[in-house]
């Protein structure tokens, strides 16, 4: 190859790489190379045309299906400018530029042409500012913006996180990592894939300054760099890690190096670290290459594989990670082995690859996190930095607070739906959920009601609470007007679920049903409608499969990978179901699988869109749960997702089924599951974060059910005695406006009582959590104290708790006991929660994030009233 003009400081080597990657992706996009890549045909730049080159060399396949090269264009375009304009633009190296200011994509967002709006915002109020006080600016710029929100897997882009001033943690981070970007400054999304001391996961950012990277939690700004709620947790994690779009050669520890993509490990600058050496090996002792080796821990009731490295030619893996527990699994055509290792074990582990069965019976093992730490101590901030940092954080939520006023509210939903005649609980319900885009809603509805009647709103109702946010009219006529026509003699309920509604799995929702309904001739249209299978067949030969991004499968929109041919197995699956909804066939992903079926006959047809999957089709049979009647009366209620999950072994790896978060009704009818072997997991998480799991193993033949016990193992509730509280300390209520001593709140029976800090993450999920608890025969005492209450607080706004929650007002916390302020309790931060016995004695506390600490305090208020009751009965 001929020699090439350095630009971005990219080497020979690196220049040819890039090339010929592009080169691989314009055979791919051989189908919408217009669309993509006319633009190399403009007047370009050097830097230009090689910023594009970059972009597309690993740009996911859903990308180039889904977006056009204009796009691409413009960002690259708006982004070198802004390197010229902002006042650090020629400090950060180009190798940090390239990697982590010039990428449009952060996660798994739709696309949108953000970068000049983002850079618009906040351009003057960090361009008299260092780099270390610009990431501080730009964290308080995005709290004013959105702050967090629990929802589902979808991640929403900048601007619809904007629109719907709230989000999760990994969209609150892409937000964040979007605008450092759009002002010059390297910033990376780094997450947990997964915590060992509770449940869920997190993400946040770190932004580079001036030679060094630091991290600050995504719109919930501190008044210093490298400091957020989450350092505590962060301190006991296994891995944490980021993921670059493009061959990336360090410095920092690599994880993965995949060819389109990069896993960078950043555990180290966290938490201790050791490297787990692997060595795989078959039953005579030799050494297995190319095994994939699986560094898995408890989380969600499920053993997640937190990384997944191929060992090399002399079976080995090596992987960095904290000091707790992993099981660890190999795997290679179908043989697997593996292995417990416990935090304190030795670093070097020999698996041997002989095993090809089912396991048999049940198995019990705990597994530890990483203990908790101390972290390191900092100078403490002035008063006055205090004071300027409070006042900064109550004008962000009163500038969000005033935007939020700006939706519609529930007195003009009830005026649209007497005068469209609609329902006006459901309009309500609808326009609630739409927030930002709440009038771009109630203009649909107004624009098709008097034609269509409810349709409208049954079309809004069969969306995700997020798809209001972000789904415009175009969109929303497409699929009304698109289905009605398609109708037919569908019975209402299937019709409304699996033609009428546009959502098949997290895909960004986009009209596409005009089109395929143009698409295809009257003939082959009543082909696939007498015989959905000759879709799944036209598919099967036509569209190739490609998969790059794991993250990013199932992300595709329909009508992009139809375009472009070309999808991973998930975004094609989406594909056939979109089809077929467009041409009035009922369709859907199957619930647990995620298979693409089609109805005939009023039953679930599977789609076989691969030879592989043709070659694997299996019967079904029924899985039976039953209630252990020897379990004890204080073992946990089974909920999926929270202590039990269901898997079935695929080639030597459990794969975990698919059903609703939380759900409780699993003793009630069978599970329709594919036949095959599979693994039960229970779990029961004590209070330092370790888990008493066990393993069940059954076998679910075709044409047969299978009865299961469900049983967990005991877990004994430790009622020590931790001090007590003053029960003369008084309280203000809000509804009677009075003070009230603590005696008089939590009764004779004993109460759950928290001191909480609403605007943050852990307070959220705390209260969330005491949502879901039933009814309790005790109160649960919420303390908000007056610099915690911030112009957005309004306890009134939190519903479906149980009726004894109560909300009150402290003027100190004075009365938290002494050892509050001491590590790690004080390090962990809110919320600081108490069990106390009708004395007022603490028997059970923790403080700061924590999933399931809703739960474990209920046991432990429900083992104390146990015991007064048996005490009483003496």
């Amino acid at each position: 190859m001929t020699q090439q003009t350095s630009v971005f400081s990219l080497d020979q080597d690196e220049m040819e790489r890039i090339e010929r990657k592009f080169q691989v992706k314009q055979q791919l996009a051989a189908a919408r190379a217009n669309e993509l890549f006319n633009i190399f045909q403009m007047k370009l730049t050097e830097e230009e045309a090689w910023a594009l080159k970059y972009l597309f060399a690993y740009m996911p396949v859903n990308d180039m299906a889904d977006y056009d090269g204009a796009l691409f264009l413009s960002h690259v375009r708006r982004t070198l400018a802004i390197r010229k304009q902002v006042p650090w633009g020629d400090r950060v190296p180009d190798h940090l530029f390239l990697h982590f200011v010039l990428p449009y994509r952060v996660n798994t967002e739709n696309i949108e042409d953000s970068r000049g709006i983002l850079y618009s915002a906040l351009a003057d109020r960090t361009a008299s500012l260092s780099m270390a006080e610009a990431i501080l600016e730009t964290n308080y710029w995005c709290h004013e913006k959105a702050n967090y929100i629990g929802s589902d897997l979808r991640t929403v882009s900048p601007l619809t996180m904007i629109r719907n001033a709230r989000g999760r943690c990994g969209e609150e981070s892409t937000l964040a990592v979007a605008a450092l970007r759009s002002i010059g400054i390297p910033a990376r999304q780094v997450y947990t894939p997964r915590w060992a001391h509770c449940d869920d996961n997190h993400a946040w950012v770190e932004a580079w300054a001036d030679g060094s990277w630091h991290y600050i939690g995504a719109c919930e700004p501190e008044a210093r760099l490298d400091q957020g709620w989450f350092s505590p947790p962060a301190r006991r994690a296994m891995l944490i890690n980021t993921r670059i779009f493009a061959h990336y050669p360090g410095p920092e520890d690599i994880t993965l190096s995949d060819e389109w993509f990069t896993e960078i490990n950043l555990l180290e600058g966290y938490a201790p670290t050791r490297t787990i050496n692997v060595l795989v090996t078959d039953g005579q002792g030799l050494p297995v290459s190319g095994a994939n080796v699986y560094f898995e821990l408890y989380n969600m009731a499920e053993f997640y594989p937190i990384a997944v490295l191929r060992a090399n030619e002399a079976g080995e893996a090596s992987f960095k990670s904290g000091f707790g527990d992993l099981m660890i699994r190999a795997v290679k055509d179908g043989s697997w082995g593996e292995k417990k290792i416990a935090g304190l074990d030795g670093e070097r582990v020999v698996l041997v690859m002989d095993e090809t069965m089912q396991q048999i019976g049940s198995v019990d093992l705990d597994m530890a996190p990483p203990p908790e730490r101390v972290g390191d101590s900092s100078d403490p901030l002035s008063d006055e930095a205090v004071q300027r940092h409070n006042l900064r954080l109550e004008e962000g939520t009163r500038l969000r607070g005033s935007y939020e006023r700006s939706f519609l509210n529930e007195e003009q939903s009830q005026e649209l739906a007497e005068e469209e005649g609609l329902p006006s609980e459901r309009v309500w319900e609808v326009l609630r959920k739409a927030r930002g885009n709440s009038r771009v809603i109630a203009a649909f509805l107004r624009k098709h009601a008097a034609e269509y009647g409810e349709w409208p709103l049954r079309l809004l109702e069969s969306l995700n609470e997020k798809d209001l946010v972000d789904t415009f009219g175009p969109t929303l006529d497409d699929h009304l007007i698109g289905s009605l026509t398609q109708r037919g003699e569908l019975a209402e309920d299937v019709f409304v679920s699996y033609v009428l509604c546009p959502r098949v799995l997290y895909e960004m929702i986009m009209p596409y049903r005009r089109y395929f309904q143009d698409r295809f001739t009257e003939e082959e249209i009543q082909l696939f409608r007498e015989n959905p299978a000759e879709l799944a067949r036209i598919l099967e030969a036509g569209w190739g499969i490609w998969e790059d991004l794991p993250n990013l499968k199932g992300k595709g929109n329909p009508l992009g990978t139809f375009e472009l041919k070309l999808g991973d197995r998930v975004s094609i699956a989406i594909l056939f179901v979109a089809i077929c909804r467009s041409l009035g066939i009922p369709a859907r992903l199957h619930p647990s699988e995620q298979k693409p079926q089609y109805m005939a006959d009023d039953s679930w047809m599977d789609a076989s869109l691969t030879k592989e999957a043709l070659s694997s089709i299996k019967g079904n049979g029924s899985l039976q749960l039953l209630r252990n009647s020897e379990q004890k009366a204080d073992a946990p209620a089974a909920a999926y997702s929270e202590n039990f999950t269901i898997a079935r072994l695929e080639n030597g790896i459990y794969k975990t089924l698919v059903y609703p978060h939380g759900k409780t009704d699993v003793y009630d009818d069978p599970f329709e599951v594919e036949e095959g072997d599979y693994r039960l997991t229970t779990g029961i998480r004590l209070k330092d974060g370790t888990v008493h799991a066990r393993f069940t193993y059954f076998s679910v033949h075709a044409g047969e059910e299978a009865v299961i016990p469900l049983t967990f193992r005991e877990a004994i509730v430790e009622l020590p005695l931790l001090g007590a509280m003053n029960q003369s300390e008084k309280f203000r209520l809000l509804e009677e406006n009075l003070d009230k001593p603590l005696g008089e709140l939590i009764g004779t029976n004993g109460a759950i009582v928290a001191w909480l800090e609403p605007e943050r993450e852990p307070t959220k999920h705390l209260i969330r959590e005491i949502g879901e608890l039933a009814e309790l025969g005790a109160p649960i005492i919420l303390v908000v104290g007056d610099s915690e209450w911030t112009a957005s607080f309004n306890p009134d706004s939190y519903k479906g708790l149980p009726s004894r929650v109560q909300f009150v007002r402290a003027s100190s916390y004075t009365s938290l006991p002494a050892f509050i302020s001491q590590p790690p309790a004080s390090e962990a931060g809110f919320p600081h929660l108490f069990v106390l016995d009708g004395q007022a004695q603490i028997r059970y506390t923790a403080s700061g994030y924590k999933i399931g600490i809703g739960k474990e305090a209920l046991r432990t208020l429900s083992s104390l009233v146990q015991i007064q009751a048996k005490r009483s009965e003496m």
